[in-house]
């Protein structure tokens, strides 16, 4: 597939004219508001319900954690001041640091932790992990949290630190003991931001007040770690959903941040003095294509395996990511990352010899083109539609779609490609029904690294059936291997259990990957202060 042609990169100037429809946008003074156009638009308010990367942009802006983690994925004390840990690593006593206030005046207490705690944890692949190790969630006072463990877990600090994917995030209890299995209808926190429910435009536009209340920890931010230190009177979440327009009001400061410019606009904006740009996050993401396994033709593992081996990885990467800045990842975690095991396909025509010690490897090209005819054949597959849902707002996601689509009519598919806004996309997705009955069957999207960086974080991974992620996999190998990784008393036997995994998954195709990438973020020269890490973090900057 030839990369495609987005826009005329030689020059931008013809984007300047078009004025952004937002009104709102000079209505407070340039220099106190911060105004950032994130990667899809802001949607889905509860970050616990909607684990997507927007929403826990939202979540990081409103929300508090108890620990949040660093730069190099490590758990650090957020609105915690500390923990101690029993002799036989069953009783983990966390203290509140003084100070923290939810946006509505109340203090934060234990026992708003311990209900935002069930609630993340009735919802979260790690949550759940974490839960059957609990005995008890106990609040003795209302600075003191009391985590009770019927065998110990050393990666308890982890799972409340978790970057992304439904990060631990505190609210009061009365929001956190409505039903894990309906989105939240009041947003208070005790986050640097405080969220402002009377301007928000759902698909356009999100606003935020600096939470005067909100007391930073003493110490520099890291990711999501350290003092959150909030220098703008206000935040506007802005979506724009033309790429060229964004770039437009970026180079005139109609805008500060935009979270993902369009790779082939990057270079433009590299040569335009007023704007900086650094990669968003060095560990990258991982693309897949996600089957819905509920429904024929991907119940059969014949066919995801033959879909995965015909996968051009380049096609997909260039379609999303400048040159150098992917790399093909033949793997069920992300490439680079310790343990990790690639499992690399033979070159494209006929299969090649295999490395000694490997297993024969599929062939690519036309011969993988006609495998995977005869395995949708051998499946039953007689020519039914089968509905990809693809967002038309997200390019790191939509242009993957598109190679999809186009792939699968090369296969003599007959393929619905259903595009629409990322809030409905995301809404359909969670539809277990027929695609006849408004579900689906292919899905594009990606992880960051450090979302999917274990077996205990990664959801994508789980083979639990209709607790699953989306696409809902059953495989029990999978799953076996990782109740060993999360149940492994050391190194050597947790090694041993992420080596089964990894083949085991590969083996069953949760998904096929499509490849590893890092995207450019471009902001304003004169904001510093711009966090690298798996989020944006709308903190710790200042203009000028």
């Amino acid at each position: 597939m030839r990369r495609r042609t987005l826009l005329q990169t030689a020059s931008l100037a013809p984007l300047v004219q078009p004025a952004l429809a937002q009104p709102a946008l000079a209505q407070s003074p340039r220099a106190r508001t911060l105004r950032f156009m994130p990667q899809a638009a802001p949607a889905a308010l509860d970050p616990i319900f909607n684990p997507t990367t927007i929403a826990t942009t939202h979540g990081y802006c409103v929300f508090d954690t108890l620990y949040g983690c660093d730069a190099a994925l490590r758990p650090r004390p957020q609105m915690a001041a500390g923990h101690s840990v029993s002799a036989d690593g069953l009783a983990w006593t966390i203290r509140l640091r003084d100070g923290l206030v939810f946006h509505d005046g109340e203090r934060v207490t234990a026992r708003d932790c311990i209900a935002s705690l069930r609630r993340w944890a009735a919802r979260d692949g790690f949550g759940q992990v974490l839960a059957r190790a609990v005995a008890e969630w106990a609040a003795p006072d209302d600075a003191t949290l009391l985590i009770r463990l019927h065998r110990p877990f050393p990666a308890l600090l982890d799972a409340l630190a978790k970057p992304a994917a439904s990060p631990a995030f505190i609210m009061p209890a009365r929001i956190a003991a409505g039903p894990a299995d309906k989105p939240i209808t009041e947003t208070v926190g005790s986050g640097p931001w405080r969220f402002l429910a009377d301007e928000f435009n759902q698909g356009a536009r999100a606003a935020y007040a600096r939470n005067a209340a909100y007391i930073p920890r003493d110490e520099p931010a890291e990711a999501a770690s350290g003092g959150k230190r909030v220098n703008f009177d206000r935040l506007e979440l802005v979506w724009i959903p033309d790429g060229g327009t964004a770039a437009a009001a970026l180079r005139t400061g109609e805008i500060d941040w935009i979270e993902y410019p369009l790779p082939d606009l990057v270079p433009v904006l590299q040569r335009d003095r007023g704007i900086s740009t650094q990669v968003y996050d060095p560990n990258g993401f991982l693309g897949f294509l996600r089957f819905n396994h509920l429904h024929p033709p991907f119940d059969n593992v014949a066919v995801r395996r033959a879909i995965r081996d015909v996968l051009v990885q380049p096609d997909f990467m260039a379609a999303v990511a400048l040159p150098g800045d992917w790399s093909e990842c033949h793997a069920v975690f992300p490439c680079g990352l310790p343990q990790v095991r690639e499992f690399p396909p033979a070159p494209r025509g006929e299969a090649a010899l295999p490395p000694r010690g490997e297993a024969t490897l599929p062939p690519r090209g036309e011969a993988a083109m006609n495998r995977a005819r005869a395995a949708l054949k051998a499946a039953g597959y007689a020519g039914e539609k089968l509905v990809h849902i693809n967002p038309s707002d997200f390019p790191a996601v939509t242009q993957q779609g598109r190679v999809t689509a186009d792939l699968m009519r090369r296969l003599g598919v007959n393929i619905e490609l259903v595009e629409s806004d990322w809030a409905t996309i995301i809404a359909r997705r969670a539809n277990k029904g027929s695609p006849a009955q408004g579900g689906w069957n292919l899905h594009n999207t990606n992880f960051p690294a450090a979302a999917i960086a274990n077996p205990a974080v990664s959801p994508i991974l789980r083979g639990n059936g209709e607790r699953a992620w989306f696409g809902w996999p059953t495989d029990p190998a999978s799953e076996a291997a990782v109740e060993r990784w999360i149940d492994a008393a050391d190194a050597a036997t947790q090694a041993s259990a992420m080596a089964d995994l990894q083949t085991a998954a590969w083996d069953s195709v949760p998904f096929a990957p499509t490849g590893l990438f890092r995207l450019r973020t471009a902001f304003r020269s004169d904001l510093t202060g711009v966090l690298q890490g798996p989020n944006p973090f709308l903190w710790n900057l200042r203009r000028g």
